[in-house]
């Protein structure tokens, strides 16, 4: 079976961050095809001139995939076609529904079944999982959306240290079981999936972890630290 990866970002990861020459490394490719799929923020043109700034086409071949404005016919083509595929992050919910309706979910499922690499931070996060906590529905909240595609069993809940919802609303909806029982990242940690399992946490902070979330049986969470690898200085 090909080998399948997942990158999820907790959040804060800027261009220099050494988690992109990890995950361009993943591909096996000098020059990666790099899909930018900027949905979760209704395809902002300042999202898409910062990607193409990031990665200029002198080390990579990038592209991206605009929705809302469509230019594209073959989704399933370009798609397919990538090394990495990188999900922006904005509003997750909203981001899935405008994806169902151009198929994108099952387009992004066949490419990531064959071997192309699948990342992103918060929305370009929690879309991998089952379920996940959001902001989509009022901002500074953390709703429950158990609406991910689903490649990963489990929750997912980014931005744990740096939104002040995000920790008591994450282990208050797994306590309760709203969302199932999974895992949260801080800003700048990152977790690494291999097939369908959580290989390795990965951060570029000495301050960034990364917990397993589970329900307790009383109605409550427990809240586990994880072993989180440091990623040195990208050069």
């Amino acid at each position: 079976m090909t080998e399948r990866h997942i990158v999820a970002m907790g959040g804060g990861q800027q261009a220099d961050d050494p988690i992109f020459p990890f995950l361009f490394d993943l591909t096996g490719a000098s020059k990666p095809k790099v899909l930018y799929v900027p949905t979760a923020t209704g395809d902002a043109d300042r999202g898409v001139i910062h990607f193409y700034r990031r990665f200029p086409a002198h080390s990579f071949e990038p592209s991206d995939l605009a929705l809302f404005e469509r230019t594209v016919d073959d989704i399933r083509g370009l798609v397919m076609s990538q090394d990495v595929v990188l999900v922006q992050g904005g509003n997750t919910a909203n981001m899935l529904a405008v994806w169902r309706v151009h198929d994108v979910d099952a387009v992004l499922r066949e490419a990531w079944e064959a071997g192309v690499v699948m990342a992103g931070g918060s929305a370009g996060a929690n879309c991998w999982f089952e379920a996940s906590t959001t902001d989509a529905f009022l901002l500074g909240r953390a709703d429950p959306l158990p609406d991910g595609l689903g490649f990963v069993a489990g929750s997912f809940c980014p931005h744990y240290d740096s939104e002040p919802a995000r920790q008591p609303e994450y282990r208050r909806l797994v306590g309760e079981g709203v969302l199932p029982e999974g895992v949260a990242c801080d800003d700048l940690a990152v977790a690494h999936v291999v097939g369908t399992e959580i290989a390795e946490f990965l951060t570029s902070s000495d301050d960034a972890g990364a917990y397993r979330v589970t329900a307790d049986g009383e109605g409550g969470a427990t809240q586990t630290p994880l072993s989180v690898r440091r990623l040195a200085a990208a050069s």
